[in-house]
């Protein structure tokens, strides 16, 4: 199997699968390794310069087992069967993706506004964002699973699958522990603002082509849900560029166009309020049923990107044969 049709069926593999509860997965010993390194390198008695270079270190030899092990078993596996190594190839490379964990996600959230009200709508949503969740209204708490429904389409499909696509499972897996680095350690507060820096700046130089295939995706995507993307394409072009990340904002104004509701605005970090660039035009008010039309996007874009890189998969066969 070439590496379009590794990542396509990974993809499947995931939508279908998930994340088991019972099944060890690799983020959680990434997340192990990086907070042990964290509590002991990141120390408020050194420089900042230091704690630069040790957060580097912490970046390099994180990708580097994350890379080298995934490679090593497949290796391995090679050694007895060459369709085990390609099983485990596509096993390995849909623990990196998160279709079905990020649908359920948005859907746990709107059951739970629906059928327990806003108190259980704000601790379920508290589990997907790091923004303080007890005071948040309830067109706060759908901004919140729209936007992480969006923002996490790169993130959680289509990044892991591009690099899936450059250097099959382990390069999955180095993007998967590069996002987690960041995720961790590159907040912008005094205690992670050096440690983190080139864990931040690593994870916006490898989503930054991805999230630019995403922003087409979407395109075909919100055109198969009878969504407005030449507006959603539009307002990207306008907005994405005020968002402080340099690739988020494209996946939120596309979802926010899309939908006809503004994105971005006030969140609470920790007790601090902090003003996040607005994306889209308030043509309508947010309402809990925005949850759901988020989660379709997402599915027809998840659908569209296996289609395309089954179809890239047949192209590299059919012309190499």
């Amino acid at each position: 199997m070439n590496l379009f049709w590794i990542a396509a069926s990974a993809l499947v593999v995931d939508r279908v699968a998930g994340d088991p509860a019972w099944l060890p997965h690799p983020v959680v010993a990434m997340g192990r390794w990086i907070g042990g390194l964290e509590r002991r390198w990141n120390r408020r008695d050194r420089s900042d310069g230091l704690r630069r270079a040790l957060g580097a270190v912490v970046v390099v030899t994180t990708l580097a087992w994350a890379g080298g092990l995934t490679f090593g078993v497949l290796w391995l596996a090679g050694w007895v069967s060459p369709a085990l190594a390609a099983a485990l190839n596509i096993v390995l490379t849909a623990t990196t993706v998160a279709w079905k964990g990020l649908r359920d996600a948005g859907r746990a959230v709107h059951r739970r506004l629906r059928e327990e009200g806003l108190d259980a709508a704000r601790c379920e949503v508290a589990r997907y964002v790091g923004r303080d969740t007890a005071y948040l209204s309830e067109p706060e708490v759908v901004r919140a699973a729209v936007e992480t429904v969006a923002e996490n389409l790169v993130d959680a499909v289509v990044s892991p699958l591009f690099f899936a696509c450059l250097l099959g499972a382990p390069g999955a897996m180095m993007y998967r522990a590069a996002n987690t680095l960041d995720s961790m350690l590159g907040h912008r507060d005094h205690r992670f603002r050096a440690f983190g820096w080139c864990a931040a700046r690593l994870d916006d130089v490898l989503n930054f082509v991805p999230a630019r295939l995403t922003a087409g995706i979407l395109v075909v995507a919100l055109g198969l849900r009878g969504l407005p993307a030449l507006r959603a394409l539009r307002l990207t072009r306008r907005d994405a560029g005020d968002h402080p990340s340099p690739n988020a904002g494209i996946p939120e104004a596309m979802m926010a166009g899309g939908l006809g509701v503004q994105l971005g605005g006030w969140n609470v970090y920790r007790g601090v309020p902090s003003f996040r660039a607005t994306m889209g035009d308030p043509l309508r008010p947010l309402e809990a049923a925005d949850i759901l039309r988020a989660v379709s996007v997402l599915d027809a874009a998840c659908a569209v990107t296996g289609v395309l890189l089954a179809a890239l998969g047949c192209a590299v066969h059919w012309g190499g044969g």
